[in-house]
């Protein structure tokens, strides 16, 4: 019995170590995992951090250069925009938006596709017909162009954006929930585990659903750094977040007058959003390799 349960204690420590094992292979996946730790410590303690209050104008410091520039000032390092507000301070807000979009994003998509996935890969049948057909005819529309219809409907904002972006991104998890499941369903552990006595949702929530997650995790990754893209595009052409918010998008939207008078306007907004989504994608490749018992064999 005390054996059993040493061996209960060391078992998940080891799983770590082998995870960890993996994902560190990718050097590119432990550079982008420490660059989201970082904007996500920024984020969390954006008071702290930011020089100033996000929507703080300084009417004297208007379209402000950097402080390496000739006329810049430390007090705004990466300058100021068109009414004096400090572009720093708005990047470290920005990042908890961008964050929380992503995050409320992926946690709508991943239930809703996980649940509808299950069912159709479990039930099969008119059932499953019905919901892929409605499935590929989400998938038919360019994603940005749904999206902007939702929004169009819905009404301008970020609240109705995010969901917007939620409906366009739960194909992917539906479809992939859906063949993980139809791969499982009918192997030795699901069978033994029906003539044991299972119910239907015991089978697809305990037995079936566990054995699915390594690809929805990746999914998920990918689908993290594609709901900031997409909020930031839908900010630009003013459905998202609704200016004074201080929102990546929304910043390039309300920049792009000035960019060839003031380029750090346009700049610093871009690369936010570049350096976020490139961190999270590097994440997704090492959690793929570290996840993937294929990869893990080559």
């Amino acid at each position: 019995m005390q054996t059993g349960t040493v061996a209960a204690k060391t078992a998940h420590p080891s799983a770590l170590a082998e995870f960890w094992y993996y994902f560190s292979r990718n050097k590119g996946a432990v550079i982008g995992l420490a660059v989201f730790i970082f904007i996500l410590v920024v984020a969390l303690f954006a008071p702290l951090v930011a020089p100033h209050t996000p929507n703080e104008q300084n009417r004297q410091m208007l379209l402000l250069a950097p402080f390496w520039m000739e006329g810049g000032s430390s007090s705004f390092p990466l300058g100021t925009d068109a009414v004096g507000r400090d572009i720093l301070s708005r990047l470290i807000y920005g990042a908890r938006f961008s964050l929380f979009i992503g995050v409320v994003v992926v946690t709508i998509s991943v239930i809703a596709g996980v649940l509808i996935g299950l069912v159709a890969g479990y039930f099969r049948g008119r059932i499953d017909i019905a919901i892929m057909r409605l499935m590929d005819i989400i998938l038919a529309f360019p994603s940005l162009l749904l999206a902007l219809v939702l929004v169009a409907v819905l009404g301008p904002g970020l609240i109705n954006a995010m969901i917007a972006i939620s409906i366009v991104n739960q194909p992917h998890f539906v479809r992939l929930t859906r063949a993980s499941v139809m791969a499982e369903r009918e192997k030795e552990y699901v069978i033994a585990s029906r003539v044991a006595g299972a119910g239907t949702l015991r089978l697809m929530f305990k037995t079936i659903l566990p054995n699915c997650l390594g690809p929805l995790i990746v999914q998920a990754t990918l689908a993290f750094s594609a709901a900031i893209l997409d909020a930031a595009a839908l900010g630009f052409l003013g459905m998202g977040a609704q200016p004074p918010t201080p929102e990546w998008g929304t910043m390039l939207a309300e920049a792009r007058e000035f960019i060839q008078r003031a380029w750090w306007v346009v700049t610093f907004p871009g690369l936010a959003i570049l350096v976020t989504v490139l961190a999270i994608n590097l994440m997704g490749d090492g959690l793929r390799d570290a996840l993937d018992p294929k990869l893990k064999r080559s």
